[in-house]
């Protein structure tokens, strides 16, 4: 006999998956992959009236919550865990109109999450294209030498969602004067000095930074006075 006061009374209808042989006891079929009990024997599905039932394995809570709303009957599946002393769920028996119902309640929230997603991506996307803008005219401000398109590309490659960059950092986002150099100094040294060529040589990294720094120094002086002799 199974013992019911190991249940949670939350369970409801239950049938059991039987560690052991069991056959039905009014049909006799068996061995049973499900079984019913009921007056102190053990019966089939069809003997105890749930034949029609569909077995829906748990893992889709959203799924198994619906099915079961839209199922006039229903039954929970359990099977008796022996190492840990209890019983644990396996699934629900439901309608299988009730079933299919449920499928496309969830196939119509999956849709509507897709779509979700969607305008989410480019209320981002639009956000990410004006903060890009504002960083290349803070680098134009700070850098008035530095050819429009060149401090779009480091905008756009300092600022990328997800990257870890400076751009995406506290002080990236708010523009400060530190951030926005750092991503020109970054920029300046792997396009305008041997700062790679080096690397990949086998120069230590804090060396091969140190060859490079006066001509990283002398581009953004550069870009830097460009303005100067413009406003005199």
């Amino acid at each position: 006999m199974v013992p019911r006061a190991s249940l949670p009374p939350s369970f409801g209808l239950l049938t059991f998956q039987p560690l052991k042989r069991r056959h039905c006891a009014e049909c006799r079929r068996g061995p049973l992959p499900l079984l019913v009990l009921g007056d102190g024997a053990s019966r089939c599905l069809d003997c105890a009236d749930l034949g029609h039932l569909v077995f829906l394995p748990r893992g889709d809570t959203a799924l198994t919550r619906r099915s079961r709303e839209e199922s006039g009957l229903s039954a929970v599946v359990v099977r008796f865990n022996r190492r840990k002393g209890r019983y644990e769920r396996q699934g629900v028996l439901v309608e299988e109109a009730a079933l299919a119902r449920a499928e496309q309640r969830c196939l119509a929230d999956a849709e509507a999450r897709r779509r979700r997603r969607v305008r989410d991506a480019r209320r981002r996307a639009a956000q990410d294209e004006l903060f890009a803008q504002a960083f290349a005219a803070e680098i134009r401000r700070l850098f008035p030498g530095c050819p429009a398109a060149r401090a779009r590309d480091i905008a756009a490659h300092a600022s990328e969602r997800g990257s870890g960059r400076v751009g995406r950092s506290a002080a990236g986002r708010a523009l400060t004067e530190g951030a926005v150099t750092a991503a020109v100094v970054a920029s300046v040294r792997h396009l305008d000095t041997p700062y790679d060529r080096l690397l990949m040589s086998g120069v230590p990294r804090h060396e091969a930074r140190r060859r490079i720094a006066p001509l990283v120094r002398t581009v953004l002086r550069g870009w830097a006075e460009a303005g100067l002799g413009s406003a005199g």
